[in-house]
């Protein structure tokens, strides 16, 4: 019997958690979203809107939130817990975890990420295409790390931070709450919470308005 998977979101970035939960073996695949029920999503059918998966969840296999928006993604999450729903891990069959790692509930990886040795990886994260995750490392809940982003060894990325594509954070470095790093930053010392940062190496730009 083949699986089935729920997802919350039919944009652009739930389209690529279907086509990693494909290459997965995952079956019969799902879009829950506030617009475009009846269509579809690519090739996978926008069966109903957000709400309706809440009375639904147990129906599926798996249920994974593909929103790109962190707080957003990681409420849904939650609620979707609350609500007994058999939250999915996707690791993409190229993506290279280590077995001493820990990724947890609602997290995806995209093609060719890694994750390396006593990393811990916390729910609704999203480890994207190439990104790096170096040993001893900690994501909390409801991080993103962008395409080509990479992370030192022994750093700590807090809840909701964004790390931007190809941005770099350096060894033992410690990034706070709803922190945004900027493309091509390098982090080099700790980042405090709610802040952007850009700039090579990184400074505190401004307040992050989504914070």
């Amino acid at each position: 019997m083949k699986r089935s998977l729920a997802i919350i979101g039919a944009g652009g970035h739930g389209r690529v958690v279907a086509d990693c939960a494909e290459a997965l073996g995952w079956g019969r695949i799902e879009f829950f979203d506030d617009e475009g029920v009846g269509t579809s999503s690519g090739p996978w059918p926008v069966v109903g809107a957000t709400g309706a998966l809440f009375e639904r969840a147990r129906d599926y296999d798996g249920v994974i939130v593909g929103i790109g928006a962190n707080r957003a993604r990681l409420e849904r999450h939650r609620a979707l817990v609350a609500r007994g729903a058999a939250m999915a891990v996707l690791i993409h069959p190229s993506a290279t975890v280590s077995r001493h790692a820990r990724i947890d509930a609602g997290t995806v990886m995209f093609a060719g990420a890694v994750v390396n040795i006593g990393a811990v990886i916390g729910q609704a994260c999203i480890i994207n295409t190439g990104a790096t995750v170096d040993h001893d490392d900690r994501l909390a809940d409801g991080v993103h790390l962008s395409p080509g982003s990479h992370l030192g060894g022994g750093a700590t990325v807090g809840e909701c931070s964004w790390i931007g594509l190809g941005a770099s954070v350096r060894e033992g470095v410690s990034i706070g709450r709803d922190v945004r790093v900027g493309a091509g930053a390098a982090v080099v010392a700790d980042a405090p919470d709610g802040m952007v940062m850009v700039g090579v190496p990184a400074r505190p730009l401004k307040r992050n308005d989504d914070a």
